[in-house]
């Protein structure tokens, strides 16, 4: 065991040597170079605990898993994590726990109504759409970006049971009143805080972090993302019964809570009976819900207990680069509009939001930024019953409902953008990109 032990030692100080020698960034930029929005940040730490994991060979989750479900925990300050393979399967898992029939009247069925908005990214709205529910799609504002809370009456219908909604790459929408809206009716509040981890929201004279003022939050460690493990996400809540479901359903719908590589955690595997089976069938093969299988590795997860360590030095990185763009961009907002925080918000921004006035033509501006090696970004579906994925619904006038006209998302989907903030950058990348937009429309002027 020792002889293992030092084996290992060795081995990661090897890693340790590697990453220094083959990917440590030294931070040199040279104008021209290419620009990313966003990427991986990281140091021999993450490298040495994926080592480390694959070493153990332990393949699915196991130790580093259960240390970052509980160190994201304690970070959120929350009572309840459970990481996943994706954001993506984050908010799947968020909205399909709200269909169990453990919530009995609160039981979000086939035929029941989401709020929800159109600009944003497919994942918040397909959950909806897949299991049979009726996406009520709402307008939102600009230069926020987020649902605009005075349709939220117009939206509401006896068949609502929920708002799902994104903070707009990273900037909050305005949960005193959403959260005000849903606790007047009931409703279910869903926060998809994948663009905006580490954001907080002041909200009865308290600071709290986006994800944890409704009743489920999520997350996605996507390379882009405030934090990455490559893929991986995770659904957080302060419920223990939306905790119980919601891990029913990232672990193929069963009822057992056995971790991986445990039998009879429970003490009771032969002495249930449930449904119509035999009294004593194997509890650990008893099914509450139609579920998946969506949990992550511990690979994934080592990476992960790395990189919260730095998460709160990548958020102020990320304030202190938009503030730095914004404040150069200044002299632009005759023909740009540079985006705002909401009120009562300190966003951890995943991108910088531009929407051009009238007279500037949005893709040629892109076009001439793209020319100069700096990655773009259009506000991720624009409006999405626009998308062919929404023909036939479209077609037969069925499976969802648009509440007013969606003026701003239409505005938004023909001319808006955005470019990065990420620990990436660095003050030259930061002059280069302004240094460009300006250019283009000293060219124009």
């Amino acid at each position: 065991m020792n002889s293992m032990s030092e084996d290992k030692k060795q081995i990661l100080e090897l890693v340790k040597e590697y990453y220094n020698h083959h990917h440590k960034d030294t931070d040199e930029y040279s104008e021209g170079d290419r620009i990313a929005y966003a990427g991986r940040v990281y140091d021999e730490e993450e490298m040495i605990n994926l080592v480390d994991s694959a070493l153990d060979f332990w393949l699915t989750s196991g130790r580093y898993c259960a240390q970052f479900e509980k160190d994201f925990s304690k970070y959120l300050g929350v009572k309840y994590c459970l990481l996943t393979n994706s954001g993506s399967s984050s908010n799947l898992i968020a909205f399909m726990t709200l269909t169990s029939p453990l919530l009995k009247e609160r039981q979000i069925k086939r035929g029941d109504e989401i709020i929800t908005v159109a600009a944003g990214f497919p994942t918040t709205i397909s959950p909806i759409l897949q299991y049979g529910a009726i996406p009520v799609f709402v307008d939102v504002t600009i230069p926020t970006y987020n649902i605009d809370v005075s349709q939220l009456e117009a939206a509401v219908s006896e068949k609502t049971k929920a708002v799902m909604i994104a903070h707009t790459l990273g900037n909050p929408f305005d949960l005193e009143k959403v959260k005000a809206f849903c606790d007047k009716y009931n409703l279910w509040l869903i926060e998809d805080n994948c663009d905006a981890l580490g954001s907080t929201y002041y909200l009865n004279g308290e600071e709290k972090l986006t994800g944890t003022i409704g009743d489920i939050g999520t997350s996605s460690f996507y390379p882009p993302h405030h934090m990455t493990m490559g893929e991986g996400g995770a659904v957080y809540t302060n419920n223990a019964l939306l905790y119980k479901i919601a891990l029913s359903f990232r672990d193929w719908g069963r009822d057992c809570i056995c971790p991986s590589g445990h039998d009879n955690f429970c003490g009771h595997r032969y002495d249930g009976q449930y449904g119509l089976l035999p009294k004593g069938y194997d509890h650990k093969y008893v099914y509450s819900h139609f579920g998946y299988n969506l949990k992550a590795t511990e690979m994934q997860a080592s990476i992960g207990v790395a990189q919260l360590k730095k998460l709160n030095e990548f958020t102020k990185q990320r304030r202190e680069n938009f503030e730095y763009l914004k404040d150069n961009l200044k002299d632009l907002e005759s023909h740009l509009i540079l985006p705002e925080a909401t009120v009562n918000s300190n966003p951890s921004w995943f991108g910088f939001l531009i929407t051009v006035k009238e007279g500037v033509d949005r893709n040629e501006l892109v076009q001439f930024i793209e020319s100069n090696n700096i990655q773009t970004r259009m506000l991720f579906a624009g409006n999405m019953i626009k998308h062919p994925c929404f023909d036939q619904l479209r077609e037969q006038q069925s499976g969802y409902r648009v509440v007013g006209d969606l003026r701003n998302t239409d505005h938004i989907m023909e001319n808006t953008f955005w470019i990065g903030v990420s620990p990436k950058m660095n003050k030259q990348k930061l002059d280069f990109m302004s240094k460009i937009i300006h250019n283009y429309f000293n060219k124009r002027l």
